[in-house]
């Protein structure tokens, strides 16, 4: 059994077309294609609206970092 992984694109004819080329001739095969929609990353509808200035009451603030450690110098 062989598996093969392809990322392609259904074109605006709605036909996927695979052309795989295999290390087999004039035999019977039995093919399993499992189609599956790409999940684009994307913020969801209305989301900056729904968010922005959320934290205008409650605004955050830094903390004092502290002193840094002084380090030896590299030679």
């Amino acid at each position: 059994m062989q598996t093969i992984r392809l990322d392609t694109r259904i074109g605006q004819d709605g036909i996927l077309k695979l052309a795989l080329p295999l290390d087999l001739a004039d035999t019977d095969v039995e093919v399993l294609v499992v189609v599956q929609q790409v999940q684009r990353r994307s913020w969801p509808a209305g989301y900056f609206d729904r968010t922005a200035g959320s934290l205008q009451d409650d605004p955050l603030e830094r903390p004092a970092q502290g002193e840094y450690e002084i380090r030896d110098e590299l030679a």
